[in-house]
């Protein structure tokens, strides 16, 4: 164990931040899964307890895999994984498969282990990856928007569409965090203005298709357009169960909340252990606790920033805000979620909730900004002992 521990490199606050929110995540995960065995009749707790753990001990074990492959390695990975993903995307939506009450078309069952796989979660980190690779080869390259198209928009364009059927908001993420990504990579502004422009166009044309012909595409535009107007309508009390428990939760947990495993509404709220398990622990922790979960999450922001900026090439730079800022980004629409700053999106909280391809991407991504983190501070030990890096010579004395 001791020989494990001192192979563990990297941004040590990153280490320490997922390791907190994944031991805490048992005391929510526990109790809200109450609600599975008493109301829907799902198993035991202590059984959802051990694969939510089984699940965590396998993503900090993607974590650790992950984190010792060298970052530059990623960039050949991409365009491999792309058509990988690709494929995997069509596959599921042709078998428009659920997974327990869970919609149509996102999951592929795993024979013998009883765990479900979104391909969409991988697809998310890998299109990332991928972007990167390409805005950091035209980051000293005037490029027209004609000779990005086939390169960069095409791959990214399939995804999103392949995505968009059975999960609109997971679509919807990758889009605006491809074109956070583009902009932060110096992609011209008056290209990303055209993109989201035909973005808009594809999605009306989407919509249309799906209410013209509604076998293609069954409940799906009728589930966002119901909670979209439950949103807008809270008069709706039918559309805005969730959210109304959701806010009940929040609103009796109070300062100090009622105490670990005391939460009423995980055994009214659907979803209590994964999409609106903020609600749980602010009933259960308080404002405190909710604040507090908070603050970690935007530690963890700040933390994936200083790794970026640590970064000497632009890939690496690009690499880690595109894997971590979604990871952020998730973490506060899930909870603008529960407190109705945001219609029902479906979007777990990171490291939190109970679910496993999630859980597993979340902690691919993290391993991928350690990768980056663990050479910048590679490098730093060599500065400060004094190395000079234009030596070969002395960088693999240094390292030997």
């Amino acid at each position: 164990m001791l020989k494990l521990f001192k192979n563990i490199n990297g941004d040590k606050a990153i280490w320490a931040v997922v390791a907190l929110l994944a031991l805490f995540s048992f005391l929510p995960v526990y109790s809200a899964s109450s609600n599975l065995v008493y109301v829907v009749g799902n198993g035991t707790t202590i059984g959802h307890l051990v694969k939510h753990a089984v699940l965590l001990f396998m993503g900090f074990g993607i974590i650790y895999g992950i984190h010792k492959v060298p970052t530059h390695f990623f960039k050949g990975l991409s365009l491999i994984a792309m058509p990988i993903v690709l494929v995997l995307l069509v596959f599921v939506l042709a078998q428009g498969t659920t997974s327990g009450e869970t919609n149509a078309s996102r999951w592929i069952r795993i024979p013998f282990v009883g765990f479900g796989f979104q391909p969409s979660n991988l697809a998310a980190v890998v299109v990332m990856i991928y972007v990167a690779r390409y805005l950091s080869k035209i980051k000293d390259v005037k490029v027209t928007f004609k000779e990005s198209i086939l390169p960069l928009w095409m791959p990214v364009f399939f995804v999103v569409v392949l995505i968009l059927p059975a999960n609109f908001s997971t679509a919807a993420i990758v889009f605006c965090m491809v074109l956070m990504l583009c902009f932060l990579g110096g992609y011209p502004i008056k290209y990303l203005i055209g993109i989201v422009g035909t973005g808009i166009l594809c999605l009306t044309l989407f919509i249309l298709t799906a209410k013209a012909a509604p076998e293609l595409f069954p409940n799906r535009v009728d589930t966002w357009m119901s909670r979209i107007d439950s949103f807008s309508n809270p008069e709706d009390t039918e559309g805005t169960y969730q959210i109304e428990k959701a806010k009940i939760a929040i609103a009796t947990g109070g300062i100090v909340g009622k105490g670990a495993g005391k939460s009423v509404q995980k055994n009214f709220l659907p979803q209590s252990s994964s999409d609106f398990i903020y609600a749980i622990i602010v009933e259960e922790y308080g404002l405190i606790g909710g604040f507090a979960l908070m603050f970690f999450y935007l530690f963890l922001l700040f933390r994936i920033v200083v790794v970026a900026n640590g970064c000497e090439k632009i890939f690496s730079k690009l690499l880690v805000l595109g894997v971590g800022l979604p990871i952020v980004f998730q973490a506060l629409i899930n909870m603008a979620v529960a407190v109705e700053l945001f219609p029902v999106t479906g979007q777990n909280l990171p490291l939190i909730s109970s679910g496993g391809t999630s859980s597993w991407m979340t902690c691919l991504a993290i391993g991928i900004i350690l990768s980056a983190s663990n050479k910048n501070l590679a490098k730093s030990k060599r500065s400060k002992s004094g190395i000079d890096e234009t030596n070969p010579l002395e960088v693999l004395s240094g390292q030997l």
